[in-house]
């Protein structure tokens, strides 16, 4: 079951499945895009915080329902498959998911508060921001059951830690403390689990009170000097400027730093 609630501006989408260590079904995981790409279009909506019950943040995939990685196909016997199956499920199941963290166009904060693998993990660190319980862990699982990283494992994790760390992590498939995610980057902050709610609470209500146009531009940005030469990305830094100031909000901040007043942003 996926939970969602709207509060101060903040989508809470909340994996609640803690007997299974919230594992994604197929039914799961296109409600979560469903959410995201809400998300996007609502201007009620200016942040998004995903987080779980229990003990655990999201375990993976849900194979034991037959699932795979993104839905029916991928853990079938080898010869119920024709070729092309596996990647065309891959394609729209794990790799969707991870995209529509990335395309959303409101800030999304990973609240952690236990183990993330295999596809848990890259949902969490596709997120814009991090936020981890002191007990959460991070585990490429992939490896402990012969198979390659999907779900953008092997894009996002050489971006954040580059290709030696990311390497080892997927190699070893060993469990990463939070604590030592934070020191490699993956993870923005590590709070007592008692805090995790209230700081990601605090984040996210910070973010929906911020210029949301901005926020969009400034992540799309980010995102995409990932894979730009400088032309590229300085053009595209121009473009989203020219965009940015036809808004509301970049008006109302420029108007307020004249005026020597606190902004007021209203998201448009």
């Amino acid at each position: 079951m996926i939970l969602q609630a709207t509060d101060n501006g903040v989508s809470w989408i909340t994996l609640n499945r803690p007997e299974a260590m919230n594992a994604i079904t197929a039914d799961q995981r296109e409600r979560i895009i469903s959410l995201l790409s809400e998300a996007s279009a609502d201007p009620e909506i200016r942040a998004v915080v995903l987080t779980a019950t229990g003990k655990g943040f999201c375990a993976g995939a849900d194979l034991r329902g037959g699932s795979g990685s993104g839905g029916k196909g991928s853990s079938a016997p080898a010869r119920d498959r024709v070729p092309g199956d596996v990647a065309r499920v891959i394609r729209l199941g794990a790799q969707r998911l991870i995209t529509a963290v990335l395309d959303c166009e409101k800030p999304v904060i990973a609240a952690v508060n236990g183990t993330a693998a295999g596809i848990g993990a890259h949902l969490a660190l596709a997120c814009d921001l991090v936020i981890a319980a002191e007990q959460a862990s991070f585990i490429e699982v992939f490896v402990r059951r012969g198979l390659v990283p999907d779900g953008g494992g092997a894009y996002l994790l050489p971006r954040l830690v580059g290709p030696q760390r990311a390497k080892e992590l997927m190699f070893f498939g060993d469990a990463l403390p939070a604590a030592d995610a934070e020191r490699l980057g993956l993870v923005n902050r590590v709070v007592p689990a008692d805090d995790l709610e209230k700081t990601a609470r605090a984040w996210a209500e910070r973010l929906a009170t911020g210029p949301t146009r901005a926020l969009a531009l400034t992540k799309q940005l980010v995102n995409a000097s990932l894979d730009a030469d400088r032309a590229t990305a300085l053009a595209a830094e121009a473009a989203a400027q020219e965009i940015n100031m036809t808004t509301s909000d970049a008006n109302e901040g420029v108007r307020s730093f004249v005026e020597r007043r606190t902004p007021r942003y209203r998201g448009l």
